[in-house]
């Protein structure tokens, strides 16, 4: 009499650890062997990001850019100025990481610690989730409010299976490592 065996030596079927998962968390549709990305190279890689763009941002307006943490001049009448640099500054990191994601798969901070932004299917993500990736992590830019919204999402990633954040839950997206992608997969990285 022949029985299952819960443990697969030949790689046939699913494991006693895919069912496992598959039936506590839901299905999760990540290449095997996919490894999703740690929170501190998140991190990191976004502080490198901002880094860049603030960086390119001092150098094309001769630092002018640096007005905009000139919250007295608010009351002044030079108040506009402060506004039109906020808007570069939110503007410039919205194409920037709407445009290096899509392009690139990753931004250049990603590419610099190895991670890759990707459909939950490890397909690359497209432009319109690019957009709405983009656009909800401008919340990291606003002084103050950026902790709070740092501290939510890394919450979030440290608790889920998923390790995704609210930005990639809205837009069904994972980071992972990228060469833990199966090589189909990596196609759309540079």
């Amino acid at each position: 009499m022949e029985h299952d065996n819960p443990i697969s030596i030949h790689g046939k079927g699913p494991t006693l650890a895919k069912l496992a998962v598959q039936e506590s968390e839901g299905h999760w549709p990540v290449p095997e062997g996919t490894v999703l990305a740690p929170l501190w190279k998140r991190i990191f890689a976004y502080i490198l990001d901002t880094t860049v763009v603030m960086g390119v941002l001092l150098i094309a307006t001769g630092s002018w850019i640096a007005y905009a943490w000139n919250l007295g001049a608010l009351i002044g009448p030079e108040w506009y100025f402060v506004l039109v640099n906020w808007a570069l500054i939110l503007g410039s990191n919205y194409l920037y990481h709407k445009y290096t994601v899509h392009s690139m798969g990753r931004s250049l901070g990603q590419r610099w610690f190895g991670l890759a932004v990707v459909r939950e299917d490890g397909e690359p993500l497209q432009r319109l989730d690019c957009g709405k990736r983009s656009i909800s992590k401008l919340r990291y830019l606003i002084p103050l409010l950026n902790l709070f919204f740092l501290f939510i999402d890394g919450r979030h990633i440290r608790r889920r299976h998923t390790h995704q954040s609210s930005i990639d839950l809205a837009c069904a997206s994972i980071v992972v490592v990228a060469n833990s992608l199966p090589p189909a997969k990596r196609h759309s990285l540079r």
